[in-house]
């Protein structure tokens, strides 16, 4: 009965929605397909200039300050690197990238394909500070040119991030992104703009198709279309609307709010001393769908835990804050976080939808961290870090970071290239404890 439905041959309604499994279909279908979504909504943002972080079609756009309230482009910015961007398309053949010499300065590029794995990272971790040319190659195009490296969708993202010690520093880094280039065929604008999360449920499914269609997955989801079946979607895309009368749009509808609620409520990773630890599959997500999901949802773009480590509170609601603090994070002498980079902390305010972004505040700091001037140590050497939504005064002052004067708030501490110890457990973060 249920290959019959799927061929079109029942109404989905009859076939399926009594014993609940276009609803189940609909839940892990937006589940999967939202990586795809949000790349397509994040590609629409910055090709058309809305939310302050431009891009172009193979060619960079650069932000040239570092991100503020003001930067609503992308979900979870950081407040530490200068973003250079540009949305790939190989469908006319392979481009060339021209990475400059950035010496001990950190640079990462990551090339994420359009279900967000990180195919490409290049950059100090993994192929230093010299520079160099790479060729990026798309799906059965021929590997020619200097050090080939491969996308595994004829579209992406190149998200650029060059570390920024403080305003006096921008200038050099301006120099960096303007020897930042992709050589090659221009690429074609986007056919369209696609439905998002918030569309309807028919909506959202035709638009995946679509997107599966430009950006086929791998042949190891082949799974998934098989639990998906009843919706008609495959991996090629094939989506009717038409076939579903309004008892199945219904379901369809049920299946995604249940989706949406599982993605709200799932943890990030393994909590120890109050905070949340990023999972292996972080970047590279394999068949780890619900969380490929959430984090295109409240991280999009996020690298891997040998690149970068993402860490939130566990808070009063997940790892979100209603209290009134103060709040203090304390570093005993000779513990500090064990990052070849950078770390640093960074204070969010949520959205109703999941998402976090900057938010304004009297002294203009949105992150603290290693390279924040004028953070003042104990005299024993240890640090403390003081969040609160007022001036903690005397000499805490220094160690400040503005929460929002009231309403919920978030938190993400990030270590670039942390050590091998950061990485597998045996350093922790302290715990935040009421100050």
């Amino acid at each position: 009965m249920a290959a019959f439905a799927a061929l079109g041959m029942v109404p989905a309604a009859r076939a399926f929605a009594a014993a609940g499994d276009l609803r189940s279909a609909a839940r892990e279908a937006w589940l999967y397909g939202l990586p795809w979504i949000e790349m397509a909504a994040a590609r629409d943002r910055m090709l058309n200039g809305k939310g302050g972080q431009p891009a172009g079609r193979n060619s960079f756009g650069h932000a040239r300050n570092l991100v503020g309230p003001e930067g609503r482009t992308i979900t979870s910015p950081n407040n530490d690197t200068l973003y250079s961007s540009a949305w790939l398309d190989l469908t006319k053949g392979p481009v060339t990238l021209t990475v400059p010499p950035t010496g001990d300065r950190y640079i990462s590029i990551a090339g994420m394909n359009m279900w967000t794995d990180n195919d490409i990272l290049l950059g100090t971790r993994t192929t230093g500070g010299a520079g160099g040319r790479y060729t990026i190659v798309g799906p059965g195009q021929a590997g020619s040119g200097p050090n080939v490296v491969r996308l595994g969708t004829a579209h992406g993202w190149m998200l650029v991030r060059t570390l920024v010690d403080g305003p006096q520093d921008l200038p050099a880094v301006h120099k960096i992104q303007d020897q930042l280039k992709l050589e090659g065929p221009a690429g074609l604008p986007p056919a369209k703009s696609y439905a998002t999360r918030q569309s309807p449920a028919v909506e959202y499914f035709a638009s995946l198709a679509e997107l599966l269609t430009s950006d086929p997955p791998p042949a190891t989801d082949g799974r998934v279309f098989e639990r998906i079946a009843p919706l008609g979607l495959t991996a090629k895309g094939a989506f009717d609307p038409k076939r579903f009368d309004a008892a199945a749009v219904a379901e369809l509808e049920a299946g995604v709010a249940e989706a949406k609620k599982s993605i709200q409520s799932m943890s990030p990773g393994a909590a120890a001393q109050g905070w949340s630890y990023p999972r292996h599959t972080l970047g590279y997500f394999h068949q780890d769908y619900l969380f490929r999901a959430a984090v295109a949802l409240i991280g999009l773009a996020a690298l891997p835990p040998a690149e970068a480590m993402y860490m939130q509170p566990v808070a009063d609601r997940g790892r979100i804050f209603d209290g009134a603090g103060p709040y203090r994070m304390h570093f005993p002498a000779g513990q500090l976080p064990q990052a070849d980079a950078f770390w640093s902390l960074t204070m969010y305010r949520p959205t109703s939808d999941g998402q976090f972004f900057l938010v304004e505040n009297p002294i203009a700091r949105y992150s603290i961290g290693d390279r924040t001037p004028g953070l003042k140590k104990n005299a024993d050497g240890s640090l403390d870090l003081w969040i609160a939504r007022a001036d903690p005064g005397g000499e805490k002052s220094a160690n400040w970071l503005p929460a929002p004067p009231d309403g919920p708030f978030s938190l993400s501490f990030r270590a670039y290239l942390p050590s091998a110890d950061f990485q597998d457990g045996r350093y922790r973060l302290p715990a935040l404890t009421a100050g």
